[in-house]
């Protein structure tokens, strides 16, 4: 569902600066730091603030418009009709891999089966040790 939608749906103004942060974030396909939409929106806005920025993003995380992600100590931004995928990194080294979220269906069917609990994976993140790591260190 467009952003622009939702925005009208829940009676949000929609302004300049959250216009162009929405449409951003729908024509990138890559995941996005805020500092990432800042550098960008700065560049078309000049005098926009980041505080603005950042206002914008947390509205549209609670609007359902975008998923936020922890990764590598930062924020990261999606798109949710980019669907739902998944990340591994490395610990030591930072390297960072997608996997599709067909991956966490077993478990989604275990969490359901023995707990009665319905989990709605959308973006995780699983830190760990890749293969590299794991040869430097033994």
């Amino acid at each position: 569902m467009s952003c622009l939608y939702v925005f009208k749906e829940k009676g949000l103004r929609l302004t300049p600066q959250r216009r162009l942060i929405i449409e951003l974030i729908h024509s990138h396909e890559d995941r996005l730091t805020a500092e990432d939409i800042i550098t960008h929106v700065q560049k078309r806005m000049p005098g926009i603030n980041k505080s603005t920025v950042y206002r914008t993003l947390e509205l549209l995380e609670s609007a359902g418009c975008v998923y936020k992600t922890a990764l590598e100590g930062q924020s990261i931004y999606h798109h949710p009709e980019a669907g739902h995928h998944h990340h591994l990194v490395c610990s030591r080294c930072g390297t960072t891999v997608d996997c599709d979220e067909a991956l966490f269906t077993p478990v989604e069917r275990s969490l359901e089966e023995n707990f009665d609990f319905n989990v709605r994976f959308k973006h995780m993140v699983i830190s760990g040790l890749c293969r590299k790591c794991r040869e430097k260190g033994s």
